[in-house]
């Protein structure tokens, strides 16, 4: 259950949704019972009818920030720019920002680098990595160069012919709950939910609350290692508030679940249970990597989106659900023509 090649699978192109769903919540929804192991094919929008009253969903209420730019060097060559570090991440030149740089040749160091729309930047370092160390130039803020001229940093698997979807994805590479600017990721599974949906949710005395984890581009980092528990997971800023960490205690001891939206609030939570084994407020960085073996202290349920082949995302569902289950779900799901990825369908395992 270690071993990387364990995790990987088959998957047609054609599966790879390139778009989101025409309404967020009409997405399908697979269920799957842990203990009986049955699944179930469904859709997004009757979530309140699987779960209990009583019960407490955790999402992320990070916000993804416009954080691509595209331009060119000072040579003339054309440039993408990814800028990775965005609020609380940035260091203590917050006009300095580690970035993702591709390009036909690397810039030198000393150049610089000028974008679309306005504004430039100077190339402090570059790393073996393909990290690239910049700084912004000019008055403006980088948060401000980014709403203006940024794009959605949509996920490389999503490929189009033009850019002519920006707009959409302005809108629906966003959870309709995000707050809290700092992710260059979407946290998927939310991607499901509408206003109408969470009202459902909280009629039916279902709680929702939010922490925050600010997703990195760490979650499509390539995972080279034979044994899947040497991969090391790049850090990630996470916030637990007092009141969310009581009402999630609360919901525990009253034999509530918890249900976790995304990979990204099982490890938030998780992170925040691993000192006394419940969920203590707090914040800081965290680079836990969750596989099968993993004890999960807080989190009784699990909304998910389908991942990638020999993904840290896969493994920690595999730790939820056991691998040979996810294994043949997976299957099932090819077979059924669900919609893979970040615009894809989704998963209920309880």
């Amino acid at each position: 259950m270690f071993r990387l090649e364990e995790y990987d699978y088959e998957l047609p192109a054609e599966l790879i949704a390139q778009v989101p769903a025409p309404e967020r919540d009409r997405s399908r929804l697979l269920l799957l019972n842990r203990q009986t192991k049955v699944s179930e094919d469904s859709y997004f929008f009757r979530l309140p009818e699987f779960l209990n009253p009583g019960d407490t969903l955790v999402v992320n209420d990070t916000r993804v920030v416009p954080a691509r730019l595209y331009g060119r060097k000072e040579s003339g060559g054309q440039v993408e720019v990814l800028v990775l570090e965005q609020g609380k991440l940035a260091g203590e030149n917050e006009r300095e920002r580690m970035c993702l740089c591709k390009a036909s040749k690397r810039p030198k160091v000393g150049s610089f680098l000028f974008f679309q729309g306005g504004g430039k930047g100077k190339v402090l370092s570059l790393y073996d990595d393909g990290k690239v160390l910049i700084q912004f130039q000019g008055m403006e803020p980088v948060e401000d160069i980014l709403r203006k001229n940024g794009r959605m940093p949509v996920p490389p698997y999503i490929k189009r012919p033009d850019e002519t979807l920006e707009a959409v994805d302005r809108k629906r590479y966003q959870t309709v709950y995000a707050r809290r600017d700092g992710a260059v990721a979407a946290p998927t599974a939310g991607l499901h939910f509408t206003d109408a949906l969470l009202e459902r949710l909280k009629r039916r005395d279902i709680k929702v609350v939010s922490i925050t984890l600010h997703v990195g581009y760490g979650t499509f980092q390539p995972v080279s290692a034979a044994d899947i528990r040497e991969h090391k997971l790049e850090a990630e800023y996470f916030r637990v508030e007092k009141s969310v960490a009581r009402e999630i205690r609360e919901c525990k001891n009253s034999g509530g679940r918890v249900i976790a939206v995304g990979t990204t609030a099982v490890r938030a939570l998780e992170t925040a249970a691993l000192a006394t084994g419940s969920v203590e407020p707090g914040e800081g960085m965290t680079d836990l990597m969750v596989t099968p073996g993993f004890f999960f202290r807080v989190v009784d349920g699990l909304v998910t989106n389908f991942h990638l082949p020999k993904s840290s995302l896969l493994f920690l569902v595999a730790a939820f659900a056991g691998l040979e289950l996810i294994r043949e779900v997976y299957a099932s799901a090819i077979e059924k023509k669900y919609r893979f990825y970040s615009y894809g369908d989704a998963m209920l395992i309880l």
